[in-house]
């Protein structure tokens, strides 16, 4: 009876121990499960605590909206020999007369009129014809309006109007994009694709490029990916156009018992919860509990409301999603929940290693108490 005595006080003692040993606050990754919980509304906490299924999923799928306004996508092509003001024009006339021409001297019957620039009114001046408006017009056009000008006044002229490159019909180029500067629209290049490749690309993953258009006081922008992968995306440029090719910011955080702790950038448009713990090399096989994956987010109150099938709440609310990859569809669930911008991924530690580290300690300490008393003696 003594010995059993002996066993139950030593038994009794030892529990003792744990309990302070951990109450002690031994080292640890982040809160556990039970203390994340206990954050809950349901606890007089200020986080809604929700089990990530297929209707939160759907419900918290939101991606950044970019894209194009009809205004950008219903601009038609710009001709590319429209003239501009800026634009620098180049006219040869040839006239019909040897004698006595009316731009030329006597036997010369080709006049080369060489960088005339249109003003900012869109005018240029040609002699015997006058001031004309040149912006608007193609080469063609002004080539009509400056014969009927100086048919009156020698037979029969033939006219060359060759648009050069000027200031008037640009665009400029910034950002990551494989050359920045300011080039002319041209016939090659008059859509936004175009544009990019005379530019030299991008100089960044195009998984991660977005697009910015800015036209007087509008800007649109969109994924480089999606560009490329649809056509209707492929604006018409006009002159005056801010093409800027961006990287994207967004990020994440990952803590507790992953492969790093780390804040992370999307590397995608889009990213999974498995994505995301694959990208900070999955779980801690030796710490990590699969069935406390947490993303912590704020949440707008229409998501929220959404999710929590409410309609009162207003604006931004705390929200912790909670993934057991343990479940028979937890893996799936994983894959399809979004993470978005600003997340905080944490995996909590199994209960077990808490313990582990308790025992370490003990052991620890009676191995020190152990030595100090050899040495004593």
């Amino acid at each position: 009876m003594k010995i059993t005595g002996s066993r139950g006080a030593k038994a009794l003692a030892l529990v003792a121990l744990v309990s302070a040993v951990g109450a002690c606050g031994l080292p640890r990754s982040g809160p556990n499960k039970a203390e994340i919980f206990k954050g809950s509304v349901l606890k007089q906490g200020d986080a809604f605590i929700v089990t990530v299924n297929s209707r939160v999923t759907r419900a918290t799928a939101v991606t950044p909206a970019l894209g194009f306004s009809s205004a950008f996508r219903n601009a038609g092509v710009v001709g590319s020999d429209v003239i501009s003001p800026g634009d620098v024009l180049g006219l040869t006339i040839y006239e019909n007369v040897k004698d006595d021409p009316l731009l030329g001297n006597t036997g010369q019957r080709v006049s080369a009129l060489t960088e005339i620039q249109v003003d900012g009114a869109g005018y240029i001046f040609v002699p015997y014809a006058g001031k004309i408006k040149a912006a608007g017009q193609s080469p063609d056009g002004l080539r009509n309006i400056i014969t009927k000008k100086l048919d009156t006044q020698t037979p029969d002229p033939q006219i060359s109007v060759q648009r050069l490159a000027g200031d008037g019909s640009t665009v400029s180029v910034s950002g990551f994009a494989g050359a920045n500067g300011v080039f002319p629209i041209e016939r090659p290049t008059r859509t936004l694709s175009a544009m990019l490749s005379k530019a030299g690309g991008v100089t960044i993953e195009p998984a991660v490029a977005i697009v910015r258009v800015t036209r007087g006081g509008k800007t649109g922008s969109i994924w480089l990916e999606d560009l490329y992968s649809n056509p209707a995306l492929d604006i018409a440029l006009r002159p005056g156009d801010k093409i800027t090719v961006e990287k994207d910011t967004r990020s994440f955080v990952a803590m507790g018992a992953t492969g790093s702790q780390t804040k992370v950038p999307f590397e995608t448009q889009t990213l999974s919860a498995i994505e995301a713990l694959a990208t900070v090399g999955g779980l801690n096989t030796g710490t990590a509990d699969p069935t406390g994956v947490f993303v912590f987010r704020n949440e707008p109150a229409e998501v929220a409301n959404a999710v929590l099938g409410r309609r009162d709440l207003k604006g931004d609310q705390r929200m912790v999603y909670v993934l057991d990859l343990t479940q028979p569809t937890g893996m799936f669930e994983a894959r399809d929940f979004l993470i978005r911008d600003g997340d905080t991924v944490y995996v909590t530690e199994a209960p077990f290693v808490q313990w582990q580290k308790t025992l370490s300690a003990i052991s620890g300490s009676t191995n020190a108490a152990n030595n100090i008393a050899t040495t004593g003696q």
